[in-house]
């Protein structure tokens, strides 16, 4: 076959050859992730990274990340310059939604939370009456949240003569309904980050277990699954507030150090 009938020999290389492969990780930037100020960690809150593919065209990177859940270990989220880790709540999983970007760092807002799948395992117990509650509850803030409530029925040594812990019906719908007007009662208290606080100190475990103990003793009993059903429109100044670890303090010892570097100038003066 003469060279000028086949045009497709004139092009380099041969037919069906593939493109050459272009690393996915070089189209891509990385973003700090801060966790709010209220979980008490420190390296300036930064608590992971994520990536994005660059601005192409009308597709914004900045676009991409926002609303993007993360998930994180409690004990990491609380874990200080120092490496020190509270492995008491290690079984615990926070969820963090991104809200704003400043920068290279995305700032994050509490989006849900559960526990790891072996601890829920290491506290179903035989011969116990296993009680679940479903709660939602508003925050003055704004917000709607679902808890999810796990109890079993505690054996009483001393006085119990039966080897199986039940409790009867008629009980179980009043720890339901106490569980409930309590949890609503104490969350309505506050705002969205003191909600988060009673989850991390486990506060409102023990409340509910002293408020239930005479209608039958409730042992583990455990929040194990929270999830935001409902948010308010999103406030910057806030968030700003829950990311800011510079409080008003700060602000003060160094307006009292201004004050004695005058007064020393003064004296001197004298």
């Amino acid at each position: 076959m003469a060279y000028g009938k086949n045009k497709g020999l004139a092009k380099s290389g041969k037919k069906g050859a593939k493109k050459k492969q272009i690393d996915p990780f070089m189209r891509k930037n990385w973003y700090d992730i801060k966790a709010p100020s209220y979980f008490n960690g420190k390296r300036g809150g930064k608590c992971g990274k994520t990536m994005v593919t660059k601005t192409t065209g009308q597709r914004i990177e900045t676009e991409g990340l926002k609303e993007r859940v993360c998930e994180f270990n409690l004990a990491d989220l609380k874990e200080g310059d120092d490496g020190v880790r509270d492995d008491s709540s290690a079984h615990k999983k926070v969820k963090l939604q991104i809200q704003e970007i400043q920068g290279k760092n995305c700032l994050t807002d509490f989006h849900g939370m559960s526990i790891t799948r072996d601890k829920m395992c290491y506290l179903v117990k035989k011969k116990h009456t296993l009680i679940e509650v479903e709660a939602n509850c508003k925050t003055s803030d704004g917000y709607v949240v679902r808890l999810f409530i796990i109890a079993f029925t505690k054996e009483v040594k001393d006085h119990q003569v039966k080897q199986t812990t039940y409790a009867q019906t008629a009980q179980i719908r009043k720890i339901r309904k106490r569980i409930v007007n309590a949890l609503q009662t104490e969350i309505a208290k506050g705002q969205l980050n003191d909600l988060v606080k009673g989850l991390s100190n486990e506060k409102y475990e023990t409340e509910l277990k002293r408020q239930t103990n005479r209608i039958f003793p409730l042992d583990p009993l455990v929040i194990h699954k929270v999830k935001i059903v409902k948010k308010p429109k999103l406030d910057i100044i806030k968030l700003m507030e829950i990311h800011d670890k510079s409080g008003a303090d700060d602000g003060v010892a160094v307006a009292t150090n201004e004050e004695e570097g005058a007064q020393n100038l003064l004296t001197a003066g004298q």
